[in-house]
C-alpha cells in the first residue's frame, strides 16, 4: 500500500514534475509476468527513478543494514524499506544470503518484477564494476529474462554526501531482454554463472556508456577507505 501511495500520490508526481525524468526502451519490460531488472548503480535515487517510469511494481533487493539500523534515522529506514516491499540481502554470503535468494525467487514465482544491482553496491567513481553472480543464479533458477537497465545522469544529480539531488533530468534506458534458457539446469556451474553475469554487465556497459572496471566495487571502496585511514593515522605526522 505504501509503495503505491508514494508512487502515485505523494512522491512520484513530485519527482516527475520537478526532475522530469526520461526513459527509453520501456517496451522491453513485459506488461505481465516475471523478469529481473538488472541495473548499474550510481546513487541512492536510482531505486526511485527506475520504478517511477514503469507502470508495474518493482521489488528491490536492499542491503540488510537498512533493516537493522537503530535511532531515529534507522527507524525511518526500517519503516521505509520494509513497508515498500524491499527484500533484505546480507552481502556477506552464507545462510543469510541464501534466504535472500529464496525470497527473491518467491517474488519471481509470483510473476512480479525484481530489481537488483549486480555490482552489489554503488559505484565509487561513476565507472561500471564487475558483477556478482546473484542475478545469474536467479535468472537460471527461475527461468526468467534479465532486462539490463542503465541509469543516466544520477551520479551528477546526487554526488556522494549530498542529501537532496540537484535539479537535473535523469534518464533510464531499458535494454532488450537477455534470454539465458540455453543454460537451463546449470545454475550451480560457477563458470556458467560468470559467463551469464559478464553478458549482463556487457549489456549494461553498452547501454550506459560507462567505462568498465574488472574489479568488484566493494573491494575498491574498501581499498579507498583504508588509504584514507592511513592518511589520517598519527604515525604519518
Amino acid at each position: 500500500m505504501l509503495y503505491w501511495l508514494l508512487k502515485k500520490v505523494l512522491l512520484g508526481p513530485l519527482l516527475r514534475v520537478y526532475y522530469r525524468p526520461w526513459a527509453e526502451g520501456t517496451e522491453n519490460v513485459p506488461t505481465e509476468g516475471p523478469a529481473i531488472l538488472a541495473g548499474n548503480h550510481l546513487t541512492v535515487v536510482d531505486s526511485f527513478f527506475m520504478p517511477l517510469l514503469l507502470p508495474r511494481k518493482v521489488t528491490f533487493w536492499a542491503k540488510s543494514d537498512y533493516f537493522t539500523e537503530t535511532g531515529v534515522k534507522g527507524w525511518f529506514k526500517r519503516f521505509f524499506f520494509s513497508r515498500t516491499g524491499n527484500l533484505p540481502v546480507d552481502r556477506s554470503g552464507g545462510r543469510a544470503s541464501e534466504q535472500a535468494m529464496r525470497s527473491a525467487l518467491k517474488v519471481l514465482e509470483e510473476g512480479e518484477l525484481l530489481g537488483l544491482y549486480p555490482e552489489g553496491t554503488r559505484s565509487p567513481d561513476g565507472r561500471l564494476y564487475r558483477g556478482k553472480t546473484g542475478a545469474a543464479r536467479l535468472a537460471l533458477a527461475a527461468k526468467v529474462p534479465v532486462i539490463p537497465v542503465a541509469m543516466i545522469g544520477t551520479a551528477e544529480m546526487q554526488p556522494a554526501g549530498q542529501l537532496i539531488p540537484k535539479r537535473m533530468r535523469p534518464g533510464v534506458r531499458f535494454g532488450k531482454p537477455l534470454d539465458f534458457s540455453r543454460y537451463e539446469g546449470l545454475e550451480a556451474d560457477r563458470y556458467v554463472l560468470r559467463a551469464v553475469t559478464d553478458e549482463i554487465m556487457y549489456a549494461l556497459m553498452e547501454l550506459s556508456g560507462q567505462e568498465y572496471v574488472d574489479a568488484y566495487a566493494a573491494s575498491v571502496k574498501a581499498k579507498l577507505a583504508a588509504e584514507q585511514r592511513d592518511k589520517k593515522s598519527p604515525g604519518d605526522d
